[in-house]
């Protein structure tokens, strides 16, 4: 974990994105109080989160178990202006103790894959007040019969990637109108995540060049961006925009 954390220091996203599409998520959330409550699952170094707090005049809670990245977000808020709108606390997903109906919103931007799409859909339902909603934004296939090479990887690190019509199912059968869902652009995956993963890369592969461990782990990552770079066609992350029925 320790190369990890090295690899994805300082990256200004641990995970596709980027303000617009995070602005546009939140444009399909009607009838908001005034000041509402958001809980955003999994934040990293918070970009989405500083990006909602600029939206609303209420408060957000934001988890992560990564230290680090809570302190690189609550410095990033600091100068956006608007540390006072955000609570950053450690804490795990599989670990959280908030009140019954605590929150308007629930998000998490790159995130829910680590918990389980549908176990989260089930499971944070109970944190969210009577008509709240639960954004997410979620790896999809795009397309049925995807090539073998892109259909293994998937399967490899995470056999639980649907298509949007399957999602779409499964969070009618959750108890969740689902409002909107919009795919990120491929251009957020390049300039918020990948071209600065592959910089960090580059440079690693320099100070690591004589341990075939670490230079093992940073060729992992570089297959992940060249799957991608081939097959984009393929999958993307997905923002869907539910409410609580």
């Amino acid at each position: 974990m320790e190369i990890f954390f090295e690899i994805h220091k300082d990256l200004p996203r641990e995970g596709p994105g980027d303000n617009e599409s995070t602005q546009k998520a939140f444009s399909f959330l009607e009838d908001l109080p005034s000041n509402p409550y958001f809980l955003d699952i999994g934040c990293g170094p918070g970009m989405q989160t500083i990006q909602l707090a600029k939206l609303i005049d209420g408060k957000i809670i934001a988890i992560d178990t990564h230290q680090p990245f809570l302190d690189d977000l609550n410095k990033r808020a600091q100068n956006a202006g608007v540390r006072d709108k955000i609570e950053t606390i450690n804490k795990s997903m599989f670990k959280m103790d908030f009140e019954e109906g605590q929150f308007d919103v629930i998000w998490s931007e790159g995130a829910v894959y680590i918990y389980g799409f549908e176990k989260a859909l089930k499971d944070w339902q109970f944190y969210l007040k009577n008509n709240g909603y639960i954004v997410v934004s979620e790896a999809s296939w795009l397309k049925r019969n995807p090539p073998t090479d892109i259909r293994d990887f998937w399967n490899d690190v995470y056999p639980d990637i649907k298509l949007i019509e399957e999602n779409k199912d499964r969070i009618k059968n959750n108890g969740y109108k689902l409002i909107s869902y919009l795919v990120i652009p491929e251009s957020s995956w390049w300039e918020n995540y990948y071209i600065p993963l592959e910089n960090r890369i580059t440079e690693l592969k320099v100070k690591y060049q004589c341990n075939e461990e670490v230079e093992k782990q940073l060729d992992e990552e570089l297959i992940e961006i060249e799957m991608f770079r081939n097959y984009s066609d393929y999958y993307g992350y997905v923002f869907y925009i539910m409410q609580k029925i």
